[in-house]
């Protein structure tokens, strides 16, 4: 495959790129009475932090947002009246979400995209420049990741008191967001895998299923998807953090 640049993707004078945050879903994992994305950290949403994160990000020109056709709690976030962002219905899966952002794309003007979870407030300026920078690079696809380092065991059914075997984890990662791939082959994929009635987690397993490549580009691990209610502290600690070293940062310079 030969190596694009991102004069060739993007007009020259932009080198900016929309990111599409699937926002539909329930999260019920996290216990709580409303949408995990809506839950507070600091005074403001999950969803807030994680969209503001993004459109702070200088290569970042707009995110389309899309929401559930019943969301009672997008109105009240502090979101509602930025023009960067865009509103988009979803469906029923992440999935059937993350399409209907794309068809509100243009592939000819925007041909590449980035896709990020609702729920991973925590993602680097310093990550996603490494993706950009990587993808544009290469002219491949690819999302960030982290190796796994605990011991990993399967099991032959649910039950814990089957028989367990330890797998090698020495080529295992762990998908993180934001995703980022060719919109078009994005949508081709994602159309092709639905139409097969194969399951699709990410992005890049919708990619990996139509056989095109994709990489992995090494991420943080302070990149969490809040999923359970213990995750709420640890995103708000690890955001706290962030804001006092990007602080002593702009005081030096």
């Amino acid at each position: 495959m030969s190596i694009q640049t991102q004069d060739h993707f993007m007009p020259q004078e932009l080198h900016q790129y929309s990111v599409i945050v699937p926002a539909a879903g329930v999260g019920k994992r996290m216990l709580a009475n409303y949408p995990k994305q809506y839950l507070q950290i600091e005074q403001q949403s999950i969803l807030s932090h994680t969209v503001n994160r993004l459109l702070t990000h200088k290569k970042i020109a707009k995110v389309i947002v899309v929401l559930s056709e019943n969301d009672e709690y997008f109105n009240q976030t502090n979101l509602t009246d930025n023009d960067d962002i865009i509103k988009v219905i979803g469906g029923k899966e992440r999935v059937d979400s993350v399409l209907q952002g794309l068809y509100a794309l243009s592939g000819e003007q925007e041909q590449w995209v980035l896709v990020h979870d609702a729920a991973r407030p925590c993602v680097t300026h310093q990550d996603i420049d490494n993706l950009i920078e990587q993808c544009i690079t290469e002219g491949i696809g690819g999302l960030l990741a982290v190796p796994v380092t605990d011991t990993i065991k399967q099991s032959d059914d649910k039950k814990s008191e089957n028989k367990l075997t330890t797998v090698e984890r020495s080529h295992l990662w762990h998908a993180l967001t934001p995703q980022m791939y060719k919109t078009v082959e994005l949508i081709k994929a994602i159309e092709q895998a639905q139409q097969q009635g194969l399951t699709i987690t990410d992005e890049s397993s919708a990619i990996e299923l139509a056989g095109l490549p994709s990489q992995l580009v090494l991420g943080s691990r302070e990149n969490i998807k809040i999923t359970r209610p213990e995750d709420l502290s640890l995103a708000t600690f690890y955001l706290e953090q962030q804001l006092k070293t990007n602080l002593k940062d702009n005081s030096c310079v």
